[in-house]
């Protein structure tokens, strides 16, 4: 089951990477977090991290529905 989830986490964390990287968009700190998943049941969490404004901006535009790309 632990081995499923961490899959199921990895998995989604490429498919947003995939997703913002198509938009012009890197979050460089985008990963599961390895904590989140030692509770039991397992609950891993993606960690966004860190981005600059200029990205915030741009992920902010993508998720608004405006484009990501200038």
């Amino acid at each position: 089951m632990t081995l499923e989830k961490i899959a199921e986490a990895e998995a989604a964390r490429d498919e947003l990477a995939a997703a913002l990287k198509r938009n012009g968009i890197v979050l460089p700190s985008l990963s599961v977090d390895p904590l989140s998943y030692s509770s039991e049941p397992p609950r891993p969490l993606i960690e966004l991290g860190r981005c600059n404004p200029e990205t915030a901006r741009r992920l902010a535009a993508v998720i608004g529905g405006r484009g990501g790309r200038s």
